[in-house]
């Protein structure tokens, strides 16, 4: 089966969820298709039945994820970690580039990409959005001459501004660039070679639809080879199965290093079975449907006299992500509810998300049960 008959229709088919929400939620966490579902469950069922018999054949299988996962962003399977969140990505990041120096953020992040720094005593310096977005000569004209690390979100959380990843990669001269990836693995095409990433890392639970308690964590080969891990145990080393208690040697050349103990492979299946969707949708259809789904939700809001707060004069800036300005959050929020339709409550209001798994249905609902809100009051909300 290929991406191009696989019609939009039946991809719905595969979140079940759908027939009764409109969820417009994948920012926070998306809806889990049943091909990711069956595979988590298929784990426990094989550890029900047989205990660990099939140990070494889980081995095998986390390798195929870590190449899937690899694939997707365009490394090498060696430099692919499997990890259970962003924050745990995060740190392991942070560790690998102790003492690179100052790191330049922005004021916009979800603290995940600026605590771990701080943590370690590294000063973060933030770049000031304008208008909600800011550019590649931003980012550099925050930096000095003790900057060691830039530090972004490839999508911002807070109000869905996407960042020109391979201008800054292009810019970021002798510093390491690190890319949280939480708002966009999944749904935007990411290629770190391109871009020039050093590190990156993203969930599983949000736009990668694979649940929660898995992850990955991204270290070029040339970060690997310059860093040591932090922590370790028996499976960072080279020869694990050698159970030796006089000597180690930790696994030089590859992020799996950062896998601690046994692995929690039904996460890590999950999030196999999750690239394997998003990589028979194919990457480039999977942005544009998003894409294009936003494009026709913050039309429909503004014809219907909503304030998007989100940056949207630039359209390679625009994510598939919205945030909308709501006074009477609490009462609005609760009717959609009552509709059935999902979203983010955020302090300015509400944000709402559009994935491959959405379609015009859902919006056209959204829209209606907004109207109803303000009719109820009679003035807009």
């Amino acid at each position: 089966m290929t991406a191009d008959n696989l019609g939009w229709r039946r991809v719905r088919q595969d979140f079940p969820a759908t027939a009764r929400l409109a969820y417009l939620n994948s920012a926070a966490t998306g809806l889990v298709p049943r091909q990711v579902a069956e595979a988590a469950a298929g784990f426990y069922q094989e550890a029900q039945d047989s205990g660990d018999a099939l140990w070494f054949d889980w081995l095998r299988r986390r390798e195929r994820v870590r190449a899937a996962v690899a694939r997707m962003i365009n490394a090498e399977p060696e430099e692919i970690g499997l990890t259970f969140n962003t924050s745990h990505g995060m740190n392991l990041i942070a560790d690998a580039l102790e003492g690179r120096g100052e790191v330049v953020s922005c004021g916009l992040e979800f603290p995940t990409t600026t605590l771990p720094w701080m943590h370690r005593g590294v000063r973060v310096r933030l770049v000031e959005a304008r208008d909600g977005a800011f550019d590649a000569d931003d980012v550099t004209a925050a930096a000095t001459d003790r900057t060691g690390v830039i530090c972004l979100s490839h999508v911002q959380y807070s109000n869905g501004f996407r960042a020109p990843l391979a201008e800054i990669g292009a810019a970021k001269g002798g510093r390491k660039f690190v890319v949280n990836a939480a708002q966009s693995a999944g749904v935007f095409p990411i290629d770190v070679r391109r871009m020039r990433i050093d590190a990156l890392c993203a969930p599983g639970h949000k736009w990668m639809m694979a649940g929660f308690g898995c992850g990955f964590v991204y270290l070029s080969r040339e970060l690997l080879d310059e860093s040591r891990p932090r922590s370790v145990s028996w499976m960072s080393v080279e020869h694990p199965f050698a159970m030796r208690n006089d000597e180690f040697a930790v696994r030089a050349d590859a992020a799996a290093r950062s896998e601690l103990g046994c692995p929690h492979f039904a996460g890590i299946f999950a999030l196999g079975a999750a690239a394997d969707y998003h990589l028979e949708l194919g990457p480039g259809r999977v942005e544009r449907r998003a894409l294009e789904l936003n494009r026709m939700l913050t039309e429909r809001l503004g014809e219907a006299g909503w304030k998007i707060l989100s940056p949207l004069g630039d359209d390679a800036a625009r994510s598939a992500e919205t945030l909308v300005a709501c006074e009477e959050r609490e009462r609005v929020l609760a009717h959609l509810k009552e509709c059935g339709v999902a979203v983010s409550p955020k302090p300015e209001g509400f944000r709402v998300a559009t994935h491959v798994f959405n379609d015009e249905e859902d919006i056209s609902r959204l829209v209606a049960a907004l109207a109803e809100t303000r009719r109820s009051v009679g003035h807009h909300v």
